[in-house]
C-alpha cells in the first residue's frame, strides 16, 4: 500500500490516473480505502459492557493483582447473546424460581449485598476481589493469599439470598518475600 501511494505521489499532478478522475481525488479515495481497511477491524472489535452487568472491586489488599476484564463483549457478541439472555432470564420466572420477571434483574441488588457481606466479614482485607453478576450467578475474580480464603469467600457468597450459583475464579497469590 505504501509503494502504491509513493507511486501515485510521483505522477505529475495534471495526469489523471484514470480518465475522468483527478490525481487528488484518486489519492483521497486510496487514503479513505486504506483507513477503512486498517481502522475497520479495530472499530468492529470495540468491547463494552452492553448489558450493564454489575462488576465491581470489593477488596484491594493485593496491589499487583491484575484487574479482570469483567463483562466486556463485542457488539457482535452482544447481538448473539441478546436472545439467549431474554430466554434464560424469563425461564426463571415462568418456572416459578424467580419472583421478578427476569433473572438478570436481581444482579443490581445482589452485587452490592455481596460487597457488604465480604467487607463486613473482615477476613478478606488482604485480598483483591472483584465480583460480577449475571442472572443471579456471582463470579468471584481476582487474587487471594490462601486457598482457604477462596473457599471461604465462595461459601459466604453462596449463602446470600437470591444467589443461584457462585463461580470461583480466584487465584492464590502468595506474598513476595
Amino acid at each position: 500500500m505504501v509503494r502504491l501511494l509513493k507511486a501515485i505521489a510521483m505522477c505529475p499532478a495534471r495526469t489523471p490516473v484514470r480518465p475522468g478522475i483527478s490525481f487528488q481525488r484518486t489519492a483521497l479515495l486510496l487514503g479513505a480505502m486504506a483507513a477503512a481497511l486498517i481502522g475497520g477491524p479495530a472499530l468492529a472489535e470495540k468491547r463494552a459492557n452492553y448489558f450493564n452487568d454489575p462488576f465491581l472491586q470489593v477488596t484491594k489488599g493485593i496491589a499487583d493483582c491484575p484487574v479482570p476484564e469483567g463483562p466486556m463483549i463485542t457488539e457482535a457478541e452482544m447481538r448473539i447473546q441478546a436472545h439467549v439472555r431474554i430466554e434464560r432470564g424469563t425461564r426463571c420466572y415462568l418456572s416459578g424460581r424467580c419472583r421478578l420477571p427476569n433473572s438478570y434483574l436481581y444482579d443490581k441488588e445482589i452485587i452490592p449485598r455481596v460487597e457488604k457481606a465480604i467487607v463486613a466479614d473482615g477476613r478478606f482485607a488482604d485480598t483483591s476481589v472483584w465480583v460480577e453478576g449475571q442472572r443471579r450467578w456471582v463470579s468471584l475474580k481476582g487474587c487471594v493469599r490462601r486457598k482457604e480464603q477462596a473457599e471461604a469467600l465462595e461459601q459466604l457468597v453462596r449463602q446470600l439470598d437470591d444467589v443461584e450459583a457462585v463461580i470461583n475464579q480466584l487465584v492464590v497469590r502468595k506474598l513476595d518475600r
